[in-house]
């Protein structure tokens, strides 16, 4: 881990999640300057469902990613049940691959260093100052502070601190006006019969406001996260009464909960999760990742999105860099192509939410994508992109 306060930076990034990665690994090999601080060390868990789309594993692979020799789990069927436990499967159009963040945001931190990125490791940003103006009147450069007092400088700024930070408070975001109700909890767990459960399968598990899913990822574990409010914890005061009395309605997830072993001591827990909708810059930065929008989880489809901004961010601002396009031409090119790849899907998904975590309407959201199963590949085509070329 380097940490230092570096003379001018081409890039300085905030949060090292996928997005802050791969756009660290792209602008490094292009040769530039890159700091990217994070707040924690890594390898460490996060609260993700761990189910990637395959359109970005070819991408991924030229990146210099081994899936195989990580362990990724090949899936290719999609399955969702009730709280009553009627189930519904079916083939997904393009699949997708399980692993965990902990080996795979590792395994990019590591591409990362060796494509000569800065990294300054535990450190949380406080604020983010434009400095001086070009021809257009935008910032020529920025200084970011973090809470210790240390500063670093940078021409270009990129926001991929993730679902909810300070910074978003700082900036005053619009999302952050309107408190959510959700909260998203994960485990790892592991089943003393390794084929009791499928592993070429995600499973969406619908229960009383909220839906659980449950995928294969490596070394015969799984991922289990699940999105709830934050009144249905309070309700029964702890998120292991809540299980108990909200989850296991659906006999699916009383036998998952009741067989798995748990793989670590107590689960990764994340308050305050929205889905509203976000702009991708804000003050002159470049938002990647969750920072820019979130999908919700029932997509599956987030961590694909996440590394597909950052590409089409990365290239944008290589090209700014370079002085092929000025500062607003990036802003306003990056805003379009974002908005063109995936403001639909963000609608969508938060359309299709409904359906969810009611039991009445999960029960007739069943019955409707099994009288007409063109209608589910239809949602899954709305929410998934095309394979990154």
């Amino acid at each position: 881990m380097q940490d230092v306060n570096c003379a001018m930076q081409d890039v300085i990034i905030i949060g090292g999640g996928l997005a802050g990665l791969v756009s660290a690994i792209e602008l490094a090999r292009l040769g530039y300057l890159v700091t990217l601080i994070e707040r924690k060390v890594y390898p460490y868990h996060r609260v993700c469902g761990e189910y990637i789309s395959n359109e970005v594993k070819g991408y991924l692979t030229r990146l210099g990613l081994d899936l195989n020799r990580l362990g990724a789990a090949d899936i290719r069927q999609f399955a969702f049940t009730t709280p009553s436990g009627r189930e519904l499967t079916a083939p997904l159009d393009l699949g997708g691959f399980g692993i965990s963040r902990y080996r795979l945001d590792e395994a990019l931190y590591q591409l990362a260093i060796h494509a000569g990125v800065t990294f300054v490791l535990g450190k949380s940003v406080e604020a983010v100052q434009a400095g001086g103006s070009g021809p257009d009147g935008l910032p020529v450069s920025f200084t970011v502070s973090s809470q210790n007092g240390q500063q670093w400088q940078g021409r270009v700024v990129i926001g991929a601190f993730g679902k909810r930070s300070r910074l978003d408070k700082t900036f005053n975001r619009a999302f952050m006006q309107q408190p959510s109700p959700y909260v998203g909890v994960k485990y790892h767990v592991r089943f003393a019969n390794p084929t009791a459960y499928a592993r070429d399968r995600i499973t969406l598990h619908n229960f009383q406001d909220g839906y659980c899913g449950m995928s294969a990822i490596e070394d015969d574990r799984y991922c289990l996260c699940y999105l709830t409010t934050r009144d249905n914890v309070r309700k029964h005061g702890s998120v292991a009464a809540m299980e108990q009395a909200v989850l296991y309605r659906n006999p699916h997830l009383k036998q998952i909960f009741e067989q798995a072993g748990h793989l670590y001591e107590k689960p990764e827990v994340i308050n305050e999760i929205s889905f509203a909708p976000k702009l991708a810059v804000e003050h002159h930065l470049f938002m990647t990742g969750d920072s820019a929008g979130m999908i919700t989880p029932l997509c599956g489809n987030g961590m694909a999105m996440a590394i597909h901004g950052a590409r089409v961010a990365s290239q944008l601002i290589g090209q700014l860099l370079a002085g092929a396009i000025s500062r607003g031409e990036a802003e306003r090119l990056y805003t379009a192509q974002w908005k063109q790849l995936f403001a639909q899907r963000l609608w969508v998904g938060r359309q299709v939410q409904h359906l969810f975590g009611d039991a009445w309407l999960s029960e007739l959201a069943l019955t409707f994508f099994k009288t007409i199963p063109p209608a589910l590949h239809g949602v899954m085509r709305l929410t998934h992109g095309q394979e990154i070329r």
